[in-house]
């Protein structure tokens, strides 16, 4: 379980390492290009359910802390669906992991 942490004053909000590294290109790649947008996430039941939603400004401090010591592989299909869902009015949310498609024999 890895931390976003955003702001001064800081919030934390814990995400599975898998969630987070796909989170951390998406962000980094809209901060980069100086892009702000929104980001919401649901809590679990186990933490009182419920979600957050916060606005994400390249000028504000941001930290992506890992549990584990291996890089996960990326879903570039998540990556490039949570990247649309980022440049929508609603902004970046989690959504599930989809599927990667097979890559064809002989590619």
């Amino acid at each position: 379980m890895g931390k976003f942490i955003y702001g001064t004053p800081s919030i934390a909000v814990d995400f599975d390492d898998r969630v987070l590294a796909h989170l951390k290109v998406v962000i980094l790649a809209k901060v980069r290009r100086g892009e702000s947008f929104s980001f919401s996430w649901d809590y679990e039941a186990a933490a009182g359910s419920g979600n957050s939603s916060i606005w994400i400004n390249p000028t504000i401090p941001l930290q992506f802390d890992f549990l584990g010591s291996r890089q996960p592989h990326l879903n570039r299909v998540w990556v490039e669906e949570l990247m649309r869902l980022a440049n929508t009015p609603a902004g970046l949310r989690v959504t599930p992991e989809p599927p990667e498609p097979h890559e064809s024999a002989g590619s």
